[in-house]
């Protein structure tokens, strides 16, 4: 027992670096995008050594991708893929303004990564698609289900909802003092206006 208290320890003590490390990096992502952030301003901003940073990441990629990653784990932990489209979109301020770095580093990579030559981009480009396929499912349940109009195309309405939510989130990192919350309650009370079936159609 008393062997296995210094290994837990250690490993406590490393993941705790390594959280140390990707918080650096997102903070750092978001102000200076890949291009402008070095390993090197990351290891020193978060105390360790430009070693100890490759010790838990072995290069720049796998660091982006471990940001990436936690922005995905965020996610999954605060939607419900399977959940109500308008539901999921009236958290979603709240979702925010939680974590603004998290979500600010990914705006900044994924406009880093929007030419196809990117390291990023196919990356960006799988979860875009993936996001549109779970919006889109969410709408097509809701008309099975006859709570929304059934003469939307799901995947057209699947790409509007994108297109505000990648607008928003830029819109508020470019300027943080714009009304958030109401922007988007107000574009989910018009969106559920729209969907709703008609009376009577259920």
């Amino acid at each position: 027992m008393s062997a296995q208290r210094p290994y837990a320890a250690l490993l406590a003590k490393g993941e705790d670096r390594r959280q140390r490390i990707l918080a650096v990096a997102q903070r750092l992502l978001t102000r200076h995008g890949s291009r402008g952030t070095t390993l090197g301003r990351i290891a020193r901003e978060a105390g360790v050594t430009p070693a100890g940073l490759l010790h838990h990441f072995e290069s720049k990629e796998k660091l982006l991708h471990a940001v990436l990653d936690a922005r995905d784990s965020y996610d999954a932990e605060n939607t419900d893929a399977f959940g109500d489209v308008v539901t999921e979109l009236r958290k979603y301020a709240e979702r925010l303004q939680h974590n603004p770095e998290l979500i600010g580093m990914y705006v900044v990579l994924l406009a880093e990564s929007l030419a196809p030559g990117a390291p990023l981009h196919d990356r960006f480009l799988d979860r875009y698609r993936f996001s549109l396929h779970v919006v889109a499912g969410s709408i097509r349940r809701g008309q099975r289900d006859g709570r929304y109009r059934t003469d939307l195309d799901p995947a057209v309405k699947a790409v509007e909802i994108m297109a505000f939510l990648n607008g928003i989130e830029t819109s508020w990192l470019l300027d943080p003092s714009i009304p958030l919350a109401e922007a988007c309650r107000e574009y989910t009370d018009s969106l559920a206006r729209r969907l709703a079936a008609p009376s009577g159609a259920r």
